[in-house]
C-alpha cells in the first residue's frame, strides 16, 4: 500500500508539469508610434490682413520713384525651437506669393498703374513671388518684420486707387 501511495503522489507531482507545459502560450506584442512636434502658429486677429496706404500725390511718386515705406508683420505663436540648433537647415521658411509685373514687383491692379508692391525682409533683400526665404532664427517676441512699398515700374504711370492679393505661407520643419 505503501508502494501505491508513492506512485500516486509521484504522479501527482509530475502531472500538473506537463499539463502546465502543455497548455503554455508563446506570444509577441508589436507596438508602433510617434512623437510629434506642434507646429507654430500664425497669431492674427483676423483671417485676412489689410495695410491700407495712404493717398500718394503723384508727383511725389515721380520724384521719389515710389512712395513710403510701410512695416508689417508676421507673429509666431506656440513656437518650439529647442531642435532648431541641432539641425542643420533652419525650422521654418516663409513663401510669399502673388501676380507679379516684368520687373519682380506683385502687381497692383485697378485704376492706378505704373507701379508694383516690392516687399523686403529685415536684411533689406527683397522678396521673390514663390520663392522660399529661410528664416534662421526667430526672434524671442515671434515677430517676422516686412516691408512693403510702391515702386514705379517702366509701365505708363495712371492716377487712381490700386489693390494687391499677396498670399504667404510658413514651411515647418
Amino acid at each position: 500500500m505503501r508502494d501505491s501511495i508513492s506512485i500516486i503522489l509521484l504522479c501527482l507531482l509530475v502531472l500538473p508539469t506537463t499539463s502546465w507545459s502543455a497548455t503554455r502560450l508563446v506570444g509577441q506584442v508589436s507596438m508602433r508610434g510617434s512623437i510629434i512636434e506642434s507646429a507654430c502658429a500664425i497669431a492674427l486677429a483676423r483671417r485676412d490682413q489689410s495695410i491700407d496706404i495712404p493717398v500718394l500725390p503723384r508727383e511725389q511718386f515721380m520724384r521719389d520713384g515710389g512712395g513710403p515705406t510701410w512695416i508689417f508683420n508676421i507673429r509666431m505663436v506656440g513656437c518650439n525651437l529647442a531642435h532648431a540648433n541641432q539641425q542643420e537647415r533652419p525650422p521654418f521658411s516663409v513663401t510669399f506669393d502673388g501676380a507679379t509685373s516684368n520687373d519682380g514687383l506683385f502687381s497692383v491692379h485697378d485704376q492706378g498703374r505704373g507701379g508694383g508692391l516690392q516687399i523686403a525682409g529685415e536684411g533689406g533683400y527683397a522678396v521673390r513671388s514663390g520663392q522660399q526665404m529661410p528664416v534662421k532664427l526667430l526672434p524671442e517676441n515671434g515677430l517676422l518684420n516686412y516691408t512693403l512699398r510702391l515702386v514705379a515700374d517702366r509701365s505708363l504711370l495712371r492716377a487712381g486707387p490700386y489693390r494687391a492679393t499677396i498670399r504667404f505661407k510658413l514651411d515647418y520643419y
